[in-house]
């Protein structure tokens, strides 16, 4: 079975381990530490399976699953965690796990599981990751780069003011660093001491104020970064 999976894990000789093993059962294999390393992995390779730490350090995994399940909701899901109790099994698949293995699990375990969930994912009609999204009063469209407001309309915004956004509705209620958002929004090879990401999330900032004002939607967190403090739902289509 070739597939290319990607596993996430902060303990470096569970992520090792893990990932000798599904190579050596012939699976291509990407490896992360962290929600920001995962990220990184899953703009340069697509994932058929993501095998998922639980406690992981920063973004944990709960946090991940329910974000993806939501931004691409046919990836399968593993989650590998050390706690085995019913209710964090019941928590992780509420959040969009597709099967929970609990450490220490045997290697004939993980590989019937991993190869479990990739066949039935070929058996699933395939779905469109979503692309429309609503939160406060707005609507975002990210295939016709459109934001309309629900009672203003479309609102006119810049290329790099609309990637911006996009960069935060893709990632709700998190705190984004001025160098995550330039590498998600203008690739590495951006200069880390441009400074017009600020003036980016100020000139943002201002537009959606003035079309729900008092909403703060996009707030500043000292020595932290920017963060879209709205909740982000997929739109439903007309």
């Amino acid at each position: 079975m070739s597939a290319t999976l990607l596993i996430v894990e902060d303990d470096p000789d569970i992520r090792h381990l893990v990932a000798d093993l599904l190579r050596q059962h012939g699976f291509e294999v990407q490896t992360a530490q962290d929600a920001v390393a995962m990220e990184a992995a899953l703009r340069r390779t697509r994932a058929d399976l993501l095998v998922l730490d639980l406690m992981l350090p920063g973004e944990d995994g709960l946090s991940v699953c329910r974000r993806l399940r939501a931004q691409q909701p046919a990836l399968p899901i593993l989650m590998l965690t050390a706690k085995g109790e019913e209710v964090d099994r019941v928590v992780g698949l509420e959040m969009g796990a597709d099967d929970y293995l609990v450490k220490p699990f045997s290697p004939r375990e993980l590989l019937a599981r991993v190869r479990a969930l990739l066949r039935r994912g070929a058996l699933a009609p395939a779905q469109a990751p979503q692309r429309r999204w609503c939160f406060d009063a707005f609507t975002i469209d990210l295939d016709t780069r459109e934001l309309v407001h629900a009672r203003d309309g479309a609102l006119a915004l810049t290329g790099a003011e609309f990637d911006l956004l996009a960069c935060f509705v893709q990632r709700p209620r998190r705190v984004l660093t001025r160098d995550e958002i330039v590498e998600w929004t203008r690739g590495r090879a951006a200069d880390p001491l441009d400074r017009t990401v600020d003036m980016l999330v100020s000139r943002v900032r201002r537009k959606l104020d003035a079309a729900s004002p008092g909403t703060r939607l996009i707030t500043t967190v000292r020595n932290g970064g920017y963060l879209l403090t709205a909740q982000v739902k997929p739109a439903v289509l007309p």
